[in-house]
């Protein structure tokens, strides 16, 4: 397997509904999750990028999170909308999205 140009997380995680951090499957990651296979999938961006689930990362308050690796960049309440441009701007460009960055208390 080649290495991937950039590695996509997208927070998965579950908590019961009551859990004072919430999770970001409570706050919709679903959609994202969706939007990015779609995309990969139509776009031909497998093998180029990789992109995985995962378990917390964090932030719970802010999720959805979405983390791209190698740059160790995060975003904060990402939306399904930010999924395309996530991948033109972050993936394609180069460049992150400042707008979705998480704040730099939170993530340095």
């Amino acid at each position: 397997m080649a290495r991937p140009e950039k590695h996509v997380f997208v927070c998965g995680q579950s908590r019961p509904d009551d859990h004072p951090k919430g999770s970001c499957q409570a706050r919709g990651c679903k959609p994202l999750i969706d939007g990015f296979r779609e995309q990969f999938e139509e776009r031909e961006l497998w093998g180029k990028f990789k992109f995985s689930t995962s378990s917390c990362l964090g932030a719970c308050e802010q999720g959805p999170i979405v983390l791209v690796y190698p740059e160790g960049v995060m975003y904060q309440k990402v939306q399904a909308d930010d999924v395309t441009t996530i991948i033109d701007e972050h993936l394609i460009g180069g460049t992150p999205v400042e707008a979705l960055k998480i704040s730099k208390e939170i993530w340095d």
